[in-house]
C-alpha cells in the first residue's frame, strides 16, 4: 500500500467537499433526496464506474457499488450516507463513503483479492432531518420500517418520501440482506474520547437507546396586547417548561435529552402562539434509565398543561433500542488493530442492520469533539489511517 494515502485521500475528499456547503455557515444542507445529495449519488456511481464496480438500488434509496458478483451471498458491505442534518458538518456520513473506495484502492494496490464479495453502500436519509425518520434507507431495507409508513412520510415543504423518490419505496428486502454476512461503517468519532486517549482509530462496542418524541401542545390563540396575562392559555409556556424539565431531569440520570427543533403557530410576535410542536431527543446509557427519562417529562409536561390551560399530545416518532455490536467481531478487530474499544450515543445505520447481521463499527478521531456542526473535523493523516484501517478489516473479513 502506498504511502501518499493523505494526498489521495485530500484529492478524493476535495471532490465532494463544496457539494451542499451554505456559504454563511459554513455547514452543509445535504438533505435526502434534494439537488446536493442527489449530486453525491451520482458521484457515487461514478467513482464506482471508475473502479469497474457495478451500482444496484434496492428500490428504498440505497446504493450499492460491488466487487464481487452483485447475486451471490456472504458478501461484507461497509460504506455509510451522505445525507445531512441543517447546517452540520462535513465528516459525518460521506466519510465512510469516501473511505470505503480508497480502502478498496488500498486492496487493489496490495494485489488483494477478496474471497467474499464487497459491497459499498450509501444509504439515504441516515439523519432524518428531511422527513423526520433516522437510518430511513436501512429501516426500510431490515423491515423495521414499513413502506406504506415511509412513503407517507412528509418534508417540511409537504413532499412526500415516495415523491422524492420517484416511487413508492420497495420496503423490506429480505432476499438482499441475506447475502450480506457483516457489515462494517467507519465513521468519524462524535465526541473527544480519541482526543484523550491520543488514537486515531477505535472500536465501537455499543450505541446508547435513544429515540425522538414529538410534543403537540395546543392553547388558545389571541392577541398579544389585549389578552390578559391571566386569562391566556398560551402554549409556549408549557412546552418552554418542558424543555427545561427534560434538561433536568436528564442530568439526574446522567442521560441525555436535547430539543432542537420547535414549530410555532401562527408564529407572529405580536400574537399569542395557538399551538406549538416541539421534538425531544433523548438517549442513555440503558433502557431503564430511557424510559424513566421519558416517562418523567412526559408526567411534567401534562402537569403543566393542566396549570396553563392546554392539552398535549405526545407521539412517539422513532425508538431504537440498546446496540450492541457483535462482541466476537468487535474484539477481533479491536485487537487486529491495536484498537481502543468505545460506546457512542449517537445512532448509525450501523446500529440497525446490527440485529440482522455480525456488525462492526470504527471512529475516526475528531479533534473537536463537535459534531453535527461546521466545527466537526478530522485531520487527513487520520483520515487515512481511518482508510488503513478500514482497509485491513475488509481484508481480513473478506479473506480470511
Amino acid at each position: 500500500m502506498s504511502d501518499d494515502l493523505s494526498a489521495r485521500f485530500r484529492a478524493l475528499w476535495d471532490e465532494i467537499a463544496p457539494v451542499g456547503r451554505d456559504a454563511d455557515s459554513g455547514g452543509y444542507l445535504r438533505y435526502a433526496l434534494t439537488e446536493p445529495e442527489r449530486e453525491l449519488r451520482s458521484w457515487f456511481r461514478a467513482q464506482a464506474e471508475r473502479r469497474a464496480m457495478p451500482v444496484t438500488e434496492d428500490g428504498n434509496g440505497n446504493l450499492f457499488a460491488h466487487w464481487g458478483d452483485p447475486e451471490a451471498s456472504d458478501a461484507v458491505l461497509t460504506g455509510s450516507h451522505f445525507d445531512s442534518v441543517p447546517h452540520g458538518g462535513a465528516y459525518d456520513g460521506p466519510l465512510g463513503i469516501v473511505s470505503a473506495f480508497l480502502a478498496v484502492d488500498e486492496l487493489r494496490a496490495a494485489g488483494v483479492t477478496p474471497g467474499r464479495p464487497l459491497v459499498l453502500g450509501a444509504f439515504v436519509e441516515e439523519e432524518g432531518a428531511r422527513f423526520g425518520v433516522p437510518c430511513l434507507g436501512s429501516r426500510l431495507l431490515t423491515g423495521a420500517l414499513s413502506a406504506e409508513r415511509a412513503a407517507g412520510l412528509r418534508d417540511a415543504a409537504g413532499v412526500s418520501f415516495a415523491e422524492a423518490l420517484g416511487d413508492r419505496p420497495a420496503g423490506s428486502r429480505p432476499e438482499l440482506l441475506g447475502r450480506f454476512g457483516a457489515f462494517v461503517e467507519l465513521h468519524v468519532e462524535q465526541g473527544r474520547a480519541l482526543v484523550d486517549t491520543d488514537a486515531p482509530v477505535a472500536v465501537a462496542s455499543a450505541i446508547w437507546p435513544h429515540g425522538r418524541w414529538r410534543f403537540d401542545v395546543v392553547g388558545e390563540g389571541n392577541h398579544a396586547g389585549t389578552t390578559r396575562m391571566a386569562d391566556r392559555r398560551d402554549p409556549m409556556l408549557t412546552y418552554a417548561f418542558t424543555v427545561l424539565a427534560a434538561n433536568k431531569e436528564a442530568r439526574l440520570r446522567g442521560a441525555h435529552a436535547t430539543v432542537g427543533r420547535v414549530a410555532v403557530e401562527p408564529n407572529a410576535t405580536n400574537a399569542i402562539p395557538s399551538k406549538v410542536t416541539g421534538w425531544l431527543d433523548a438517549r442513555a446509557a440503558d433502557p431503564e434509565t430511557l424510559t424513566g427519562l421519558v416517562d418523567a417529562v412526559r408526567g411534567k409536561l401534562a402537569e403543566r398543561a393542566r396549570r396553563d390551560g392546554t392539552t398535549v399530545t405526545v407521539t412517539e416518532e422513532s425508538a431504537t433500542p440498546v446496540v450492541a455490536f457483535d462482541g466476537g467481531l468487535a474484539k477481533r478487530l479491536a485487537t487486529l488493530l491495536d484498537a481502543p474499544v468505545l460506546p457512542t450515543g449517537a445512532g448509525h445505520d450501523a446500529g440497525v442492520l446490527a440485529a440482522y447481521l455480525p456488525t462492526a463499527m470504527l471512529f475516526v478521531r475528531n479533534p473537536t469533539g463537535v459534531s453535527h456542526s461546521p466545527a466537526e473535523a478530522a485531520t487527513d493523516d487520520d483520515c487515512a489511517a481511518g482508510v488503513r484501517a478500514l482497509a485491513r478489516v475488509l481484508e481480513e473479513l473478506t479473506c480470511r
